[in-house]
């Protein structure tokens, strides 16, 4: 019988992350093992080099997952051929992984190359720069979303941008600028400046009672913090896999509510949203269409996939994926917010106020900067690593991190 992904028993340590039977030459991609307590500092060994607290701009890989890309690689080694096609398998179980992290239908699952890629795919088949109506965002979206946004209203598209409000973007803000002509409401659900968090339910009534579909990039949510797109009601939503999925970059997600293709115009081709194809043009063929007959996938993938995708990626997350839901992400998300507090504590008594909303739930702190240069002297001294910008600090610890990885940032800075 042979083995699958699905039919091995969850086991500890170094026998889950061999990957291979005994027996068997076959990649076989690997459940993860069971992690009960956090911090899980053994599947990962970037604070062996420096105190990283900077998941948020891209996640170290962990053991598991790096296991399974090189036992990818000497499948493919071999010959990709062999049977089974471990590709296309592992393919399929990354994609129902995902959308069980979400609480999506892997038919509303397309596979992309970035959050980006998935946001401006989805922005073009609903028409613009076309589609006659306004699109609403805010100024705490990602900088690439606010660049094609700004690039569209140029164009002559009604583009209306939220200004911050204490650093939030309150829902009665987006209230006075969505009407009947609102055709799209796109948003980061955490945004990457300060963790700043949507209230995607409330947002997507609103947006929703004005006949308007909701776009939101969860590429700073998803694997950090609980997603339910049912509950939510978000129609569009996108994500990378190289941050808190803990993937690798050149791959990522787009969902999109199956009732919601019905308003989505194809505007990209690609073998991959094929159902059937059939030959009409040479002595051996059936007759039929010259020269090929055709049907199209009606799932997510029919409308957004083009063509090939990074195995060693989607490897990569065969494990992450099943090893972060078996961790659980409410236990990922409580240990983040446990870290943060401690630093939502001290850190404005050093002198860096914090710019994040107390009521976000995401693995985001931000804080503002008044010597950027100087500060970050101090921490390159002490290694440790954070995104730190001209005017702001982010910090962002994950699932390796401790409380003590938090008192060196703050002994630096002091």
């Amino acid at each position: 019988m042979q083995l699958t992904r699905r039919s091995l028993t969850m086991a500890m340590g170094a026998a889950a992350m061999t990957l291979l039977t005994k027996n068997s030459d076959a990649f076989v991609p690997g459940a993860a093992p069971a992690a009960t307590t956090l911090p899980d500092t053994a599947q990962f060994v970037a604070n062996d080099y420096q105190v990283s607290l900077n998941n948020a701009r891209w996640h170290p890989m962990s053991k598991g997952s790096l296991n399974a890309v090189e036992r990818y690689l000497d499948y493919k080694r071999r010959g990709i051929w062999q049977p089974p096609d471990l590709s296309s398998e592992i393919q399929q179980q990354v994609r129902e992984d995902f959308a069980a992290l979400i609480h999506a239908n892997p038919t509303e699952i397309a596979y992309v190359n970035s959050t980006t890629a998935g946001e401006t795919m989805f922005v073009s088949a609903m028409g613009f720069p076309q589609l006659k109506g306004n699109i609403v965002t805010d100024a705490l979206h990602f900088e690439g979303s606010l660049y094609m946004y700004d690039a569209l209203a140029r164009a002559g598209v009604d583009v209306r941008v939220v200004k911050p409000c204490d650093w939030r973007i309150p829902t009665e803000d987006l209230a006075r600028v969505i009407d009947s002509k609102t055709q799209l409401v796109a948003l980061s659900m955490v945004s990457f400046v300060n963790g700043f968090e949507q209230d995607l339910k409330s947002v997507c009534e609103l947006a929703h009672a004005h006949g308007a579909l909701v776009y939101a990039d969860a590429v700073q949510a998803a694997g950090c913090i609980p997603i339910d797109v049912r509950s939510s009601g978000v129609d569009a939503l996108g994500s990378a896999s190289y941050k808190w999925l803990m993937g690798d970059m050149g791959l990522g997600f787009l969902y999109v509510r199956q009732q919601a293709l019905s308003r989505l115009q194809r505007t990209l081709f690609g073998y991959r949203q094929l159902d059937s194809f059939s030959y009409h043009a040479f002595p051996w063929d059936k007759s039929g269409h010259y020269p090929v007959d055709w049907k199209q996938l009606d799932t997510t993938a029919g409308f957004f996939e083009i063509g090939t995708y990074a195995n060693q990626v989607i490897a990569a997350l065969s494990f992450s994926l099943p090893w972060l839901q078996s961790i659980g992400i409410e236990k990922i998300q409580a240990h983040a917010q446990s870290l943060n507090a401690r630093l939502r504590d001290e850190m404005p008594r050093l002198g860096y106020p914090c710019i994040t909303p107390t009521e976000s739930r995401a693995a985001i702190t931000s804080y503002l900067v008044q010597d950027a240069e100087k500060t970050n002297a101090a921490l390159r001294r002490a290694k440790v690593d954070v995104s730190l910008s001209e005017g702001r600090m982010r910090i962002s610890p994950s699932v390796y991190n401790t409380m003590q990885d938090v008192e060196k940032l703050l002994a630096a800075l002091s």
